[in-house]
């Protein structure tokens, strides 16, 4: 073999070995070895409208990239697979999308997977260098795929007209360019996937995407926060921690929407603190909490307490414009359903603000008189205090060593911790709180760890079967 057949083979292998060491970074995060698993959880989910809001160096820009690459080449693992892609990424400018989404796409996208590069300006021989226009990727199933480029700052205009498979938002768009790209998905049954912080307070998406205003089905979405990325190492955390205000933590750190001062509690992680009803033992039940309102909004819930000392909010009721009747017969309703304890006369025990003791002139007897008129036997004997309050909730909430769990039922409860916030000084803004006082009434009561079942012998059974009988017959 000649000298120069050598070296072309050896220039063969090298430029072999380059795209083997380029695709194996795909491969490394497919394994699992540079994901985690809220990443995974955005790749498993089968919904049209997914997005990741999530603090800065948590990953969120990394599951976008793949996915787009995956949904493009026709190799998603959790998706059924198309040929002949074709989707937009969308930064807020061309700088943006230069220095971040534009280079995790190439970052992960393999060379020999690349047909073609168009550029907007630079070379296409060294596309990070300038801004790409579109790139065309060859797709498993023959013929090409096309990852187009665009950014919010080009106006709404330039967002029209075609017809596309994916969307990908890195950072939040303005509210015009996300209903355009709305429509483009439109015919193709196609996806809409963010990748955020949200660094602009409660914006359209809160609404549209959080709170999800229009109930739409394919919508999902999950925080991110820096302890959830087990590649960040602890010293570059505490170093970003030191580094930060409080309020830019909310969204930095924890991924969270904010206004003004702050969430109260940017430690609640619905995808941790939020869980699916499940039956409740009988013995973990403790009480009802209860923010009393006529006009304003009346918030009840019913709290567990397993015997690790887990506190667990299983039922819900919320409503305003409604009287006393109302209020009692839907919290006793609500106790039947779920098979809540009541005493031998089959009276409810509940919390109640204080407040309930106050007479109006519309009403010669309280709140809390009415309610115990009605079987609902309320405590007004609550601690108060705010901020020892808030900081008592705050150590039941975070993280592996949560004790505070919300079912997914109770969304009232769940829609105010995401809005619920600071306001001057040491105190929460007075608005949307029925839920979180309640909960603080009854964080603050010191929840009851029920007594391990003991076994009885059947002669205990028995007397205290006998015991029952006879409480009925006096009773009677």
């Amino acid at each position: 073999m000649q000298r120069e057949d050598i070296l072309t083979l050896l220039l063969q292998v090298e430029k072999e070995m380059q795209c083997r060491r380029e695709a194996d970074k795909l491969g490394q995060y497919n394994s699992g070895r540079k994901k985690h698993k809220k990443q995974l959880a955005f790749h498993k989910c089968k919904k049209r409208n997914r997005w990741v809001f999530g603090g800065n160096r948590s990953g969120k820009t990394e599951c976008g990239a793949v996915e787009a690459i995956w949904i493009a080449r026709g190799v998603h693992p959790y998706r059924k697979n198309r040929k002949d892609v074709f989707g937009w990424v969308v930064s807020l400018s061309q700088q943006v999308q230069r220095d971040v989404a534009q280079k995790k796409i190439l970052y992960y996208l393999p060379k020999n997977w690349i047909e073609d590069i168009t550029m907007l300006s630079g070379r296409k021989d060294s596309p990070s260098g300038g801004v790409i226009d579109q790139i065309k990727i060859k797709n498993v199933f023959g013929g090409f795929s096309t990852i187009g480029f665009k950014s919010c700052d080009q106006g709404r205009e330039k967002f029209q007209g075609s017809s596309l498979d994916f969307v990908w938002f890195d950072e939040e768009p303005p509210q015009d360019v996300y209903e355009e790209c709305l429509m483009r998905v439109m015919d193709k049954r196609g996806d809409i996937f963010g990748t955020m912080t949200p660094l602009k307070g409660l914006t359209f998406i809160y609404n549209e995407i959080v709170l999800n205003r229009g109930n739409n089905p394919e919508i999902w979405y999950e925080f991110v926060n820096w302890a959830d990325n087990p590649f960040l190492p602890a010293g570059e955390i505490k170093l970003l921690e030191s580094s930060l205000p409080q309020t830019a933590l909310d969204s930095r750190k924890y991924g969270k929407f904010s206004a003004g001062n702050g969430l109260v509690y940017p430690e609640f992680d619905e995808s941790v603190n939020v869980i699916k009803p499940f039956p409740i033992p009988e013995e973990w039940q403790d009480c009802i909490s209860i923010d009393p309102g006529l006009n304003n909004p009346l918030a009840a819930h019913w709290y567990c307490v397993d015997w690790d000392g887990n506190v667990y909010v299983v039922a819900e009721h919320y409503a305003a414009g409604k009287d006393i009747d109302f209020h009692a017969r839907s919290i006793k309703d609500i106790s039947r359903r779920i098979g809540w304890h009541t005493d031998i006369k089959g009276r409810l025990y509940a919390l109640i603000d204080s407040a309930a003791n106050q007479r109006t002139l519309a009403s010669s007897k309280s709140v809390a008189e009415l309610f115990r008129e009605r079987d609902i036997l309320v405590n007004t004997d609550v601690n108060k205090d705010v901020f020892s309050g808030i900081c008592r909730v705050k150590s039941f909430l975070g993280g592996e060593g949560a004790k505070l769990y919300v079912f997914s039922c109770c969304t009232h409860m769940i829609d105010e911790f995401r809005g619920y916030m600071w306001g001057e000084g040491d105190s929460p803004v007075k608005r949307n709180d029925h839920c979180m006082d309640e909960l603080r009434y009854y964080i603050m009561n010191r929840p009851k760890v029920p007594r391990a079942a003991e076994a009885k012998s059947p002669i205990a059974e028995d007397k205290l079967r006998r015991i029952r009988r006879t409480d009925k017959k006096i009773e009677r």
